[in-house]
């Protein structure tokens, strides 16, 4: 055809994309069509049947169910037993066809004898009028014309109900009237402690910084100190020569043993309220301030008395001392710090043995050479000792208690 309905324009042109989604298109429409069609014949067919079974049910005549109805009526009630308390106990019929049931009080006397059926017919329709009357007959005597169902609880018992009634029966903590307990604890507020990281690690740097630049003075001290008779003639000046290392470890003394003190009242709950940035330094500086109070003492009296020699061996044996004292703790300030309190309460009993050693061992070294310069008895240095040397750490120790603690 060159023409399109005849108006003299060409066809329209299609493409294979085009003729593909129209073909699609088309055979979908058809299959959907045939399954509602067919989905329709089975519903109806469906219906169908269910009508021709519904009309295929029997029916009963009117004149069975007359007849029925008289029989039921002419029987002879029961007698029930003299126990009865005037309630008939219905037995409920299992005919379909009964309309309802009938409730014969207990008579007086003896009940007549029914008439014959043909002279009391009685209608269905009648019957069905009389029905409810007698229900409600029934109802307002009390009689229950059906059988219930026992009612199933809805929370039944279970073992576990049965266990946490006894136990709150038996335990006083589950008790309503049950006893208060107070907690006498004292709250303490928290404080930071990471600082203390900082301190105890200053110390350990700093004493590897002085062992690193002054190698040769820290043998020279342990010779001296392990061997006291050597240290007397040769290491003795070549100690006294280093002022420099001498002086660092001197306030490294005082820092170690200011430090060791604070740790110390900080494990025995000596302090609570203490600032640590101002209790820290006062220690430091209490001790240096002893020790300085202490060696100008030394040097007066020797000057006073005429024996400088015998001031210096003293100073010197005190100084020695002290300076191991100050590195020995180290290894106990990072015990004291960072460690449980059980395994820190016994290391600061081993701490304390080592420096009542080391006071003793100072106090042996010091009457060795005090004995070459001057005679005198071991009483009256027994006595120096209680005088000069331990009743002044006692008063200074009970009074930084009564002024830390108040007690």
């Amino acid at each position: 055809m060159r023409n399109y309905h005849g108006t003299g324009s060409a066809l329209p042109t299609m493409d294979s994309g085009q003729l593909y989604y129209i073909c699609k298109y088309k055979n979908m429409l058809v299959r959907n069509g045939l399954f509602f069609f067919c989905l329709f014949i089975f519903s109806s067919l469906g219906l169908h049947a269910q009508d021709s079974t519904n009309n295929s049910a029997p029916k009963i005549s009117k004149s069975v169910l007359q007849h029925d109805t008289a029989i039921r009526r002419s029987a002879p009630p029961k007698k029930r037993p003299a126990a009865d308390t005037g309630r008939a106990a219905v037995k409920p019929r299992t005919d379909s066809h009964a309309v309802s049931t009938t409730v014969v009080p207990k008579p007086a006397v003896a009940a007549p004898k029914p008439a014959p059926a043909a002279t009391q017919p009685v209608t269905a329709s009648k019957q069905m009028a009389a029905a409810p009357r007698i229900a409600d007959t029934s109802k307002a005597a009390g009689t229950d014309t059906l059988l219930q169902r026992p009612k199933i609880p809805l929370h039944q018992e279970t073992a576990f109900d049965v266990f946490m009634r006894k136990l709150a029966t038996t335990n006083m903590y589950l008790r309503p009237n049950k006893p208060h307990y107070f907690d006498l604890n004292v709250v303490r507020p928290y404080k930071n402690y990471d600082w203390l990281v900082y301190l105890v690690g200053g110390v350990v740097a700093l004493l590897g910084i002085i062992r690193l630049a002054y190698l040769k003075y820290f043998s020279d001290l342990f010779r001296a100190f392990l061997n006291p008779t050597l240290s007397q003639r040769q290491l003795k000046d070549q100690l006294s020569q280093s002022p420099f290392p001498n002086f660092l470890l001197n306030a490294f003394f005082s820092i170690s043993l200011g430090v060791y003190l604070y740790l110390l009242m900080y494990r025995q709950q000596y302090i609570f309220n203490a600032d640590a940035w101002l209790l820290i330094p006062g220690l430091v500086l209490l001790v240096a301030l002893i020790y300085g109070v202490k060696h100008i003492v030394l040097r007066f009296c020797g000057w006073l008395f005429g024996n400088n020699d015998l001031a210096d061996a003293y100073i010197f044996i005190l100084n020695l001392i002290n300076k191991v004292l100050g590195i020995l703790l180290v290894p106990f300030l990072v015990i004291l710090a960072f460690c449980q309190p059980e395994i820190a309460r016994a290391f600061l009993y081993i701490s304390l043995f080592f420096i009542v050693l080391m006071v003793g061992y100072r106090y042996v070294r010091a009457y060795s050479v005090v004995k070459q310069y001057l005679s005198f008895s071991r009483l009256h240095f027994f006595l120096y000792l209680c005088a000069f040397e331990v009743a002044p750490v006692l008063l200074l120790t009970k009074v930084l208690l009564i002024w830390l603690t108040g007690n």
